[in-house]
C-alpha cells in the first residue's frame, strides 16, 4: 500500500478514487452471471480494476492527481493487493460515516470516501466508478483539470444509462448526494439538481458507459476491436488486462452465439403465434 503524500504538497493535487467493493463470486457483476459464471464475472471485475487503476496512472503522468481506492467492506484491502496498479492507495468507503438525512445507500459512501479524501488536505477529489475499463484517460485528465481552477464546482461525467461515473469537487458537498434514486436512470439528473440548489456550477464531462450487463458488455467488445470511439474522438484507454480476458474466454463469440439462439427463438415464436401453434426450439 503506498504512503500518503506530505499534507503540504496534497492542497494543488487532486485525489481520484474508484469506488469499489471487495471481488467475491456471486456478489460480484450479478447482472452479468446469466452469461457468464459467477467466478468469470469475477474475474472479469478484477480486469476492470487493474485497467482502470493503470489508466489513472497514466492520467497522473499529465495532472497532479493520486489514485485511491474507495473500498468495502472494512479490512478487505489484501482482497484488491494483486489487482490494483502499484501506487494506488486505498480509503474505507463503507457507508459507516455520519452522513445527513436523506443520504442513504451508494450515496453515503460516495460522501465518507469525498470527505475522507478532502480531510486529508487535497484541494479537490473525484469519485470513478469501477466499471468503465475504457474510459478514455482524456476524459480523467480534463476532469482534474477543471477542478484545479479554484471554483467552488462539480465536475460530472454522465454515464449513457443516466447514471454518472465520475463526480468531483474542490469542497464537501453533501447535498449532492441527497435523495437519489441510486442505480437508476435518474441519478446524473437529480445530481444536476442538486448541483443547481446548491448554487454550484456545473461542468459536463463526456458521456461514456458501463458495463454491467449483455449490451454493454458486447458494446466493450467492440470498443476494444477498434469499433467505438470517446467523446469527440478522443482515443478510448485499451483496457489490456480485459482485452486479454475476453479474448481468452472467446466471450465474443458466446454472447454471438447466446444472441443467434435468442433471435431463433423469437423467430419461432412468431410462426407459432401466426399458426396458432406452439412450438419449442432446441
Amino acid at each position: 500500500m503506498a504512503a500518503d503524500p506530505p499534507v503540504d504538497d496534497r492542497s494543488e493535487r487532486c485525489a481520484i478514487a474508484i469506488m469499489a467493493k471487495a471481488p467475491r463470486a456471486g456478489r460480484t457483476k450479478t447482472r452479468l452471471s446469466p452469461f457468464l459464471s459467477s467466478q468469470e464475472a469475477t474475474d472479469l471485475a478484477c480486469c476492470f480494476l487493474e485497467d482502470m487503476t493503470a489508466n489513472l496512472a497514466l492520467a497522473a503522468r499529465q495532472v497532479p492527481v493520486d489514485p485511491y481506492l474507495a473500498f468495502a467492506p472494512a479490512g478487505s484491502e489484501p482482497a484488491f493487493a494483486s489487482i490494483v496498479q502499484e501506487g494506488t492507495r486505498f480509503i474505507l468507503a463503507d457507508g459507516s460515516a455520519p452522513a445527513p438525512a436523506g443520504v442513504e445507500g451508494l450515496g453515503r459512501c460516495l460522501l465518507q470516501a469525498a470527505g475522507s479524501l478532502l480531510a486529508l488536505g487535497y484541494g479537490a477529489v473525484g469519485l470513478l466508478n469501477s466499471d468503465s475499463p475504457t474510459l478514455p484517460t482524456a476524459l480523467l485528465v480534463q476532469a482534474v483539470r477543471s477542478l484545479q481552477d479554484g471554483e467552488d464546482k462539480v465536475v460530472l461525467g454522465a454515464s449513457t444509462d443516466g447514471g454518472y461515473y465520475f463526480v468531483g469537487m474542490r469542497v464537501e458537498h453533501p447535498n449532492l448526494f441527497r435523495t437519489i434514486d441510486w442505480s437508476t436512470e435518474h441519478v446524473a439528473r437529480q445530481t444536476r439538481d442538486r448541483a443547481g440548489e446548491s448554487g454550484l456550477r456545473l461542468v459536463d464531462l463526456g458521456a461514456w458507459y458501463d458495463v454491467d450487463d449483455a449490451d454493454s458488455l458486447f458494446r466493450l467488445i467492440e470498443d476494444l476491436e477498434g469499433g467505438v470511439r470517446g467523446s469527440d474522438s478522443a482515443p478510448r484507454f485499451p483496457a489490456p488486462a480485459t482485452a486479454a480476458w475476453l479474448w481468452r474466454h472467446r466471450i465474443r463469440q458466446r454472447l454471438t452465439k447466446v444472441g443467434e439462439t435468442g433471435a431463433r427463438s423469437d423467430r419461432a415464436a412468431s410462426a407459432a403465434q401466426s399458426t396458432g401453434r406452439t412450438c419449442t426450439t432446441p
